[in-house]
């Protein structure tokens, strides 16, 4: 069980859309704060990042991931001066993933792909939360291929495009998260390596059903449920049995997203033996009935 891919998928709630933007200096664009994450690909090229909040221009150059948690407004330009635009993607239909932005100027060129992820912020898992709120990540070995073949894909305009493009950039959200979790800051880094605590979230992600309970938990992590229930409380940010009842609630609202598993039975996944009991449980958690969250009014 991939505990950060398992994350990443129960927060999906919708489909990634992006922009091949190709523009000539001078340019600027403004982007409007979005419900997802935003991210910028510097396919070509150089630009600024100039954030919402006031902080200072960031440098970017080709190579160059830009991720920011909240999908707060901000603005791309060729330099921090530079007369901003609307962002509006311009698309063959209203479903296509991948747009078109184009401004032309006679100063130098640069291309990028900008985008969101369409992820759940009402109900957003502790490691999303535990993220900075701006994620730069510069050419690496891991990521420098992945943003080749995007450039690819997007110059070249081949069959399959329109597949190909939206899985690249969803692998590269799992590429941006595998980086962060990694870093010596990175509590979720810790408890993804950390053996009792790793081995305690597959359990829970793999078996949401189980009646887990600390003190088991602990013993298949190999330590003393006291040490147990302070380390995971330390690192995934919520106590064993509440991180235990967020993830079922989730994955009960991701199989009423995605299916038409009759409620018994997502109950009974899920852990709950009482469609009654489920039904308030999942009430509580998300504001509404299972029934009316499955077909929304």
């Amino acid at each position: 069980m991939d505990v950060l891919s398992e994350a990443l998928a129960a927060m999906r709630t919708g489909r990634t859309r992006s922009a091949r933007t190709d523009v000539r200096a001078p340019w600027g664009l403004r982007f409007p704060a979005v419900t997802g994450t935003t991210f910028h690909v510097v396919l070509q090229g150089t630009c600024w990042l100039l954030p919402g909040d006031g902080t200072a221009p960031l440098p970017l150059s080709a190579g160059d991931v830009v991720f920011l948690r909240e999908g707060s407004a901000h603005a791309l330009a060729d330099q921090p001066g530079s007369p901003l635009i609307e962002f509006v993607p311009s698309r063959e239909t209203p479903d296509s993933p991948i747009g078109q932005v184009r401004v032309d100027g006679p100063g130098d060129r640069a291309i990028l792909l900008c985008g969101a992820y369409q992820l759940d912020r009402a109900r957003p898992h502790p490691l999303m939360r535990d993220l900075p709120a701006l994620i730069h990540l510069t050419r690496s070995p891991e990521l420098g291929p992945l943003v080749d073949l995007l450039a690819r894909e997007l110059d070249l305009s081949l069959p399959g495009r329109d597949g190909i493009v939206p899985s690249l950039v969803d692998a590269m959200l799992l590429y941006i998260l595998r980086a962060w979790t990694g870093g010596d800051a990175s509590r979720w880094g810790l408890a993804l390596s950390d053996r009792a605590i790793s081995h305690a979230l597959r359990d829970i992600h793999a078996r949401p059903e189980h009646p887990w309970t600390v003190e088991e938990l602990a013993t298949r992590g190999g330590v003393s449920r006291s040490v147990f229930a302070e380390r995971f409380t330390a690192l995934v940010g919520q106590p064993p049995m509440t991180y235990l009842a967020w993830w079922r609630m989730t994955s009960a609202g991701r199989m009423l997203r995605e299916s038409d598993t009759p409620l018994r039975t997502v109950a009974q996944s899920v852990g709950y033996t009482s469609e009654f009991a489920f039904a308030k449980a999942f009430k509580r958690a998300y504001g509404t009935p299972p029934g009316r969250y499955r077909r929304p009014a």
